[in-house]
């Protein structure tokens, strides 16, 4: 049996182009701000996350009296119970209720994926290596989709797929995938100081009045986390390898 192959896709426009189509686990990336809050949420204790893409979707569940986080275009509506940032969740009442979670571009970055993939994770750089054991375990093809912003390339995203891709290939896994191997080069020049390198980030930048300094170094602090985020049954649901 061959090795299990990693593709990267850096943005939603090009997922329908990845080579890989048959059987694959898919990891999603948003780090600046979706999916790194996701996985933040887990770890401080939220026990589900229920992602939705739509607004009217959203809006209807907060009608059903679920709590919802939910922005656009990096502005908490007029809806939203919480903000999409890490520190958001960390409130103690929150800890064991379902939270629904929308955002501009990793909520629909995951539904993309849940339509094909066996499983989906959702990653950041907190998780980097419980994932790295999660895939290694199941020994699946692995395709990882950065959600980029408005569907264009951006650093962040593409430094996570870089740091999970060099895991993986030391694990036994093999990649044909330029986009795979142009993420392994950023990250061998960015890991030595990832904050100092990702502070040129348009989407750091652009967000720099949502994302505090605290939130932006959580973002980046590799490894940090306990639980891998699982789409399942349409809710996110912490797992561990």
């Amino acid at each position: 049996m061959p090795p299990p192959k990693i593709e990267v896709c850096f943005s939603p426009k090009l997922y329908e182009h990845r080579l890989i189509k048959e059987t694959f686990i898919g990891v999603v990336a948003d780090i600046f701000r979706a999916t790194t809050s996701i996985c933040a949420a887990v770890d401080y204790g939220i026990s589900k996350i229920i992602p939705v893409a739509g607004l009217e979707e959203a809006r209807n569940m907060k009608e059903k009296g679920y709590l919802v986080a939910c922005e656009r275009d990096g502005k908490l509506l007029d809806f939203a119970d919480i903000g999409n940032s890490p520190s958001d969740f960390f409130k103690e009442d929150l800890i064991g209720k379902e939270v629904v979670f929308s955002t501009t571009n990793g909520t629909k970055a995951i539904k993309l994926v849940a339509e094909e993939a066996d499983d989906v994770l959702v990653g950041s750089f907190l998780n980097v290596g419980l994932i790295a054991q999660y895939l290694a375990l199941k020994n699946e093809n692995v395709v990882i989709l950065c959600a980029s912003w408005k569907n264009l390339f951006n650093l962040e995203d593409t430094l996570f797929a870089g740091a999970l891709a060099d895991v993986l290939l030391s694990s036994g896994f093999e990649t044909e995938c330029d986009s795979t191997k142009a993420s392994l080069d950023l990250w061998n020049i960015a890991k030595t100081d990832l904050p100092g390198y990702l502070r040129k980030s348009s989407h750091r930048n652009r967000l720099k009045h949502l994302l505090t300094e605290r939130d932006y170094l959580l973002s980046l602090s590799l490894d940090s986390g306990k639980f891998i985020p699982l789409f399942k049954e349409d809710k996110l649901i912490p797992v561990t390898p």
